[in-house]
């Protein structure tokens, strides 16, 4: 018969299991909207794109007494062909720099900082970038309880410094380190090791300020003094 002790166990990888299913089916969700996004913007420029060629085709040929002729409406096939492939090759949106993100509102900023990590998500490693989509998953639900948040309150201003300068700083920090010495131990951890750790912080920051300002929290968000427990710098890799 099981005990207590076990029953206890049993409920606590329960909700473990519960709770990544969760995080798993969010992220499920969020990738497959922002591909959606994704083939709706492109197929939207190259409609326009195609049917600018179109109307000038229309107009020149109209214009010149014999038309466009065969060569003319080969010409406009090429371009259109060429049209579709620029414009589905080419990214969506402009990729935000790093320098923008401490200028960008805070309500519009989980949403340009989750763009900005997409941007660095190819050159961390595999553990790291299960923490940056679980990250764009909290910011997601964070952009909303923001546009409510006055810019100029102490509430404001933890979060800002949160995703807008320390995230940044630590993935930055990261890409600084010369590639051979990102799985070399250094006082008991690697780089690799020391992102992963930062980002799980950041995570769990995240978490807990949702959590405050649902509540309507905003002194103990306001007082929080968040700070990452790992920073990288230049001087720290001799």
């Amino acid at each position: 018969m099981p005990s207590d002790v076990d029953r206890l166990l049993a409920r606590g990888e329960e909700l473990i299991e519960r709770s990544r299913a969760r995080t798993e089916g969010a992220l499920a969700t969020r990738t497959r909207k922002r591909r959606e996004a994704e083939i709706i913007a492109r197929l939207g420029r190259i409609a326009a794109a195609d049917a600018v060629i179109l109307i000038a085709a229309i107009v020149i040929g109209m214009l010149l007494p014999t038309g466009i002729g065969m060569f003319g409406a080969l010409a406009v096939m090429a371009l259109l062909i060429l049209a579709t492939l620029v414009f589905a090759s080419l990214p969506v949106t402009r990729a935000p720099r790093v320098e923008q993100l401490v200028q960008v509102p805070l309500k519009a900023l989980p949403a340009t900082t989750e763009r900005w990590l997409e941007t660095q998500r190819l050159a961390l490693p595999a553990p790291a970038r299960t923490l940056v989509d679980s990250i764009g998953v909290k910011l997601e639900t964070l952009a909303p309880q923001l546009a409510r948040l006055d810019e100029a309150s102490p509430a404001a201003n933890e979060v800002r410094k949160l995703i807008g300068e320390q995230l940044p700083e630590l993935v930055k920090g990261y890409g600084r380190v010369p590639e051979p010495l990102r799985t070399v131990a250094r006082n008991g951890m690697t780089p690799d090791q020391q992102l992963a750790q930062g980002l799980q912080v950041i995570d769990e920051e995240i978490a807990e300020m949702t959590a405050q300002l649902a509540q309507g929290d905003l002194d103990a968000l306001a007082t929080r003094g968040t700070f990452l427990q790992i920073k990288y710098k230049d001087e720290e890799l001799g």
